[in-house]
C-alpha cells in the first residue's frame, strides 16, 4: 500500500500545516490546499495558473511534450480514424461506442436536429447585421423556453437528454444564424444526411437547387469539430462548470460557455491569425513582417499557445487538411496558403522564435480551410462554438454526477480602503 505523501507548511509565527500531494493518472502533482482554511489561508493565484479548479476524466494536455488526449485516446488517432459523433459519444460516456451503440446513438442525435418551430422566430428580434456570436447566446440560451421538461439537473436521465438535445440542436441554430444574417430562407436539417454533412446542407443549401455535399470538405470539417471538442480547464469551460455549479440548467450553462468563447483571446484567434497574413499581403513581405514581430511592431498571431509548450497536436493534423482541402478546390496556389507556408518556414528557422517555443498551433491553419470551405469569417467562432459544445455538456455533466461538487467560490485578495465612517454630504 503506498503511503500517503504530505508537504509541510511552515508559517514565520511557528504554524504549520501538512498538506497531501494527490497523483493524477497522468500529469504533474497536486497539492490539496483545502486545510489551508484552518489557519485562516487561502492561495493567490491570478487566472489559475497554477491551481487545479476540478478533477476531470475527460481530457489530458500536456503542453510540455505537446499531448492532447480524449478519454486517453490521443487526439491524432482519433483525427485520423475516427468521426465526429463517435468522438462525441467517448467524451459523453467515457468510452468508444459498440457498433449497436453508434448506431442508436446516431440515430438520436440525427432525430434531435429539428428545433422548436417558435425558436425561429426569434431571430426576427435581432438586427440583421448582429453579430452571430450574439444571436447563438441568445437563442441556445432560450432553450430552456422550450425544453424544459429535462432540466432537472439531479436526474441522470433528465441531463442525458439535455445533452443529447444541445448536440443536436446547436449546428441548426448555428446555420439558422448564418442564414438570417445574410437574409436567406432557413434550411430545415435532412435525416439523410451526416451530422457534419446535415449542417454544410443548412449552412449552404438554397430552396432553388440541389445541395450535393463534398466529401472531402465534410471530412475537413469532421477534423476541425474533433480537433476542437474539448479542451480541458479552458476559460469558456471553466465558465460552463462555475454556472452550472449554481444548479443553473444546462441551456443556460452553455450560452454562458459560448459567451466567454466570444472573448477575441479565446475563440476568435483563428480569425486574428487570417487577418494577419492578409495584413502581411505577400510572401516578399514575410521578413519584414518578422523582424516587425522581433522589434514588438508587430504580434504573431497563430503562433504559441497557453498550454502548449512545444508543437500543438492539432496544428499538424489541420495543415494536412489545409493541403486536401486546397487540393480538392483547386486552390493549390492559395495566397493565403503560400503565405502561412512561408511565414512557418521563416519562424521556425529563427533561433528568437526557436527558443522561445513559438510553434504554428490549430489556429493557424484552421481560419484559411474555413475560408476555402466558404464559411464566413463572421462565423469562425460560431464553427468553434458548435464543436465545443460536447466537451461543455461532458463536462458539465461530470461536475453534477459528482457527489462533492459544490458552488464554485473563488477568493480574492482585497486592496481596497480599509474600514472609514460614512461622510455627510454637506461635510465632503
Amino acid at each position: 500500500m503506498e503511503s500517503k505523501r504530505i508537504a509541510t507548511l511552515t508559517m514565520d509565527d511557528g504554524r504549520s500545516i501538512e498538506l497531501p500531494i494527490l497523483s493524477g493518472t497522468l500529469g504533474p502533482d497536486v497539492l490539496d490546499l483545502r486545510n489551508l482554511a484552518k489557519l485562516g489561508l487561502f492561495t493567490y493565484d491570478p487566472a489559475f495558473f497554477s491551481t487545479a479548479s476540478c478533477s476531470s476524466k475527460i481530457t489530458f494536455i500536456d503542453g510540455d511534450a505537446g499531448l492532447l488526449y480524449y478519454r486517453g485516446y490521443p487526439i491524432e488517432q482519433l483525427a485520423e480514424k475516427s468521426d465526429f459523433l463517435e468522438v462525441c459519444y467517448l467524451l459523453l460516456n467515457g468510452e468508444l461506442p459498440t457498433p449497436t451503440q453508434q448506431a442508436e446513438f446516431r440515430e438520436l442525435i440525427t432525430h434531435h436536429t429539428m428545433v422548436h418551430d417558435q425558436l425561429a422566430r426569434f431571430f426576427n428580434g435581432f438586427r440583421r447585421d448582429a453579430h452571430p456570436m450574439a444571436v447563438m447566446v441568445g437563442v441556445v440560451g432560450a432553450l430552456s423556453a422550450f425544453y424544459h421538461d429535462s432540466l432537472d439537473i439531479n436526474n441522470p436521465e433528465h441531463r442525458e437528454i439535455s445533452a443529447h438535445r444541445l448536440l443536436a440542436k446547436v449546428p441548426t441554430i448555428a446555420a439558422m444564424t448564418h442564414k438570417y444574417n445574410i437574409g436567406e430562407p432557413f434550411v430545415y436539417p435532412k435525416n439523410k444526411f451526416n451530422y457534419v454533412e446535415n449542417f454544410m446542407y443548412m449552412m449552404f443549401a438554397t430552396p432553388a437547387e440541389e445541395y450535393v455535399p463534398n466529401p472531402v470538405l465534410v471530412r475537413a470539417l469532421e477534423r476541425i469539430f474533433i480537433l476542437h471538442a474539448d479542451h480541458e480547464q479552458n476559460a469558456s469551460t471553466s465558465t460552463v462548470r462555475l454556472a452550472g455549479s449554481s444548479g443553473a440548467n444546462p441551456f443556460a450553462c452553455v450560452a454562458s460557455g459560448i459567451a466567454a468563447l466570444w472573448g477575441p483571446a479565446h475563440g476568435g484567434a483563428n480569425e486574428a491569425a487570417l487577418k494577419m497574413l492578409e495584413e502581411i499581403g505577400d510572401v516578399s513581405h514575410v521578413k519584414e513582417y518578422v523582424q516587425g514581430v522581433k522589434d514588438k511592431k508587430y504580434k504573431l498571431m497563430g503562433f504559441g499557445h497557453r498550454v502548449y509548450k512545444n508543437m500543438d497536436p492539432r496544428a499538424s493534423v489541420m495543415r494536412q487538411t489545409c493541403y486536401e482541402v486546397l487540393k480538392e478546390l483547386k486552390l493549390e496556389n492559395n495566397k493565403l496558403f503560400e503565405l502561412a507556408m512561408e511565414l512557418e518556414k521563416t519562424a521556425l528557422s529563427d533561433p528568437y522564435f526557436i527558443e522561445r517555443k513559438l510553434y504554428p498551433n490549430v489556429d493557424f491553419y484552421s481560419g484559411i480551410v474555413l475560408r476555402a470551405i466558404g464559411i464566413p469569417t463572421n462565423m469562425f467562432t460560431v464553427i468553434f462554438a458548435l464543436a465545443r459544445t460536447i466537451g461543455w455538456v461532458s463536462q458539465w455533466n461530470e461536475m453534477i454526477a459528482d457527489a462533492d461538487h459544490k458552488i464554485g467560490r473563488p477568493r480574492q485578495l482585497y486592496l481596497g480602503e480599509k474600514k472609514r465612517d460614512y461622510v455627510p454630504i454637506k461635510k465632503r
